[in-house]
């Protein structure tokens, strides 16, 4: 195990957490078009509202960066959050009767407000590697879901509701994103990670995948 990267110890030492986000019942009627179209739209809604907090996230990780390169590699997160990834997620939200006016004017339910602000906190708190395991459930876990979901049989059928949203996220330009958010998530660990830091990190690492099922679960009942 000590020779895996610094993402796959953390998936193995948390395995319930993960599971809870990863294989959410939000997750499987994605896959088979199940999922209440509602439920989809009301947790698009809430996440444009996610991603805002997330650039701000990333803005932190500049200020916490100790080196140009990590500042700058926080600083292609914001730029990819706020030009890329949130213009994806509107063209998304348009398909599903949501404009942009739309989505700017919509309450924060809890559940967007308790993960936001506990990746917010665990950064302002710890350092950059703190902050980068908090953000990881998101970033890496959509890019690993989505591939999971699309080699599903019927996944990408012009018949499921949720294929764009599958082709989001499994895309090149998405799984690229991941690729370089887990190679720095263990260039950090080799900076900063201790044995006797693991278990703390672990924890970091498990209560932010319970907000990510959280999250999911605020989708599927529609709560506020």
């Amino acid at each position: 195990m000590s020779g895996s990267d610094l993402f796959t110890r953390l998936k193995a030492a948390a395995p319930e957490a993960w599971a809870s986000y990863t294989d959410h019942a939000f997750v499987r009627g994605m896959a088979d078009g199940t999922l209440p179209q509602g439920a989809f739209r009301h947790y698009l809604a809430q996440d444009y509202l996610f991603l805002t907090h997330f650039a701000r996230a990333y803005a932190l990780a500049v200020y916490k960066g100790r080196t140009l390169a990590d500042m700058r590699s926080a600083a292609r997160s914001v730029s990819a959050i706020l030009d890329t990834e949130m213009s994806l997620h509107v063209r998304l939200c348009t398909s599903w009767g949501l404009s942009e006016d739309d989505l700017g004017r919509l309450p924060e339910s809890r559940a967007t407000m308790a993960y936001t602000r506990f990746v917010l906190e665990a950064g302002l708190r710890g350092d950059v590697l703190d902050l980068h395991v908090a953000l990881s459930p998101c970033v890496l876990g959509y890019g690993e879901i989505a591939a999971g979901l699309a080699s599903r049989k019927g996944a990408l059928s012009e018949a499921n509701p949720y294929r764009g949203w599958i082709e989001e996220y499994s895309g090149t330009p998405y799984q690229a994103i991941a690729t370089d958010a887990r190679k720095h998530l263990d260039d950090l660990a080799e900076r900063y990670l201790t044995p006797a830091r693991f278990p703390e990190i672990v924890t970091l690492f498990e209560q932010a995948s319970r907000l990510e099922a959280d999250f999911w679960q605020m989708g599927l009942t529609l709560s506020s």
